[in-house]
């Protein structure tokens, strides 16, 4: 009897060490992935952030000792998140399986599902993007405190959602479906002063928060999903939206039509007098996007829609295709009474008094494809000379083609790439 009982005791102890040691909270630092691996670690842990890398890219060399800081952090989360890398110029068929096309590509794998990864890299500002993946769906407030530090936990790169005097499970199907996108929250008690800090007189209420932007908006229903989700869906993006990749990569999903604003210079106190005229009128025409870029911030795309050639400020619509349309009459925007003009401009596109022109440069989605940008050019061509070079250099010298011309050609990239800015989301090798 006191053997049996022993013997119960160690396989007692057996199963809790076990259980302990395999926890997701053990694994504490970045796992290095192959094709032996990387399918039954994607599938044991329900939250798996990877790094697809190349040795020999700068960028990758940047990142790694980022995620060595996150790791630690994201594996002591109530719901971890385990942080794992792949040698993709290595195992190069696990890398066309998951499409990687550059260098580094970042995915988060939820429950086996990846979605690509176009967040901040230094390891503070990773590890609150990333807390957004294994947070509630819906998260409830109960004190003008507890909204605030949601809030500023949140962050600024997601929109914020909350519903204030509305029951959690009004929004908990969109919380579910939209939560890659968006911070999702109900208030069940709160002061008249959060009511005034966020400029709603009346409950049931839904307000959206663009901390970044410095923007929110306001909704009162109806609250059926239906009507609920339009207003999710745009406000996705603040009522005026600066232009640039991040915010082309969200505008691919908006089925609206864009109508932009071309600026000289985004910064300039007359821009940002017109960008808050633009929101008024954004809130009153929510079936469009209105959209804003400086060609001082932006002037590749600006030129785009012929920058160059009409006085500024200038709008357009545009549907994210090869073409835009103006309104006849209203090129431009002259600096007095701008609402009214803004108004003259959406009469006259609403009434079909437009003319279709063909942009000089790619569409919304040729844009997106470019993310590398403008510095990837440099580089081909760079590489295009040194094998013209190379060829040259071979028909006169033969036997000094070899290992020095290759490493010419890889200290060459290597300085281009290293000399370039760094843009979070931007595959840069």
């Amino acid at each position: 009897m006191k053997t049996t009982r022993s013997s119960l005791i160690l396989i007692l102890s057996i199963i809790i060490w076990a259980t302990e040691s395999t926890g997701a909270d053990k694994i504490n630092t970045v796992l290095e992935l192959d094709e032996s691996n990387f399918d039954s670690t994607i599938a044991a842990y329900d939250f798996v952030f990877v790094d697809f890398y190349a040795p020999w890219c700068t960028h990758c060399k940047r990142l790694a000792p980022e995620l060595d800081v996150a790791a630690p952090i994201l594996a002591e989360l109530k719901k971890p998140i385990i942080i794992a890398k792949v040698n993709a110029d290595k195992h190069t068929r696990l890398a066309r399986k998951h499409e990687v096309d550059g260098y580094p590509t970042l995915k988060i794998y939820m429950h086996g599902v990846p979605t690509e990864y176009y967040g901040p890299r230094k390891a503070e500002l990773l590890i609150r993007f990333l807390r957004k993946f294994v947070a509630p769906d819906v998260t409830v407030l109960n004190s003008d405190s507890a909204i605030r530090e949601f809030v500023e936990e949140a962050g600024t790169h997601f929109p914020i959602f909350i519903g204030f005097g509305i029951n959690e499970t009004v929004i908990s199907n969109l919380a579910i479906k939209y939560k890659k996108k968006a911070w999702f929250s109900v208030a069940s008690d709160f002061s008249d002063d959060v009511m005034v800090q966020y400029d709603f007189d009346k409950i049931p209420t839904m307000v959206s928060i663009h901390p970044s932007y410095n923007d929110h908006s306001i909704f009162y229903g109806p609250f059926e999903e239906e009507f609920l989700e339009e207003y999710i869906k745009q406000n996705f993006l603040p009522l005026a939206v600066p232009i640039n990749y991040e915010t082309l990569k969200i505008l691919k999903d908006d089925q609206r039509k864009i109508v932009l604003t071309i600026l000289e210079d985004e910064s300039e106190e007359k821009s940002r007098k017109l960008i808050k005229t633009l929101k008024a009128a954004a809130s009153a025409n929510r079936d469009l996007v209105f959209g804003y870029v400086g060609v001082k911030q932006w002037a590749e795309f600006a030129e785009t829609f012929g920058a160059k050639e009409t006085k500024l400020p200038k709008m357009i619509v545009w549907d994210g295709s090869e073409e835009y349309l103006s309104v006849i009459g209203s090129e431009s925007i002259e600096e007095e009474d701008q609402g009214s003009q803004i108004s003259q401009f959406l009469a006259g596109f609403r009434e079909g008094k437009t003319e279709r022109n063909s942009i000089s440069g790619p569409s919304l989605l040729g844009y997106i494809k470019s993310l590398i940008g403008v510095r990837s050019v440099y580089i081909i061509v760079f590489l295009v000379a040194m094998f013209i070079l190379i060829r040259h250099i071979s028909k006169e010298e033969p036997l000094t083609v070899g290992t020095r011309d290759r490493d010419q050609v890889e200290h060459g990239t290597s300085s281009e790439a290293e000399s370039s800015d760094y843009r979070p989301g931007d595959k840069q090798d």
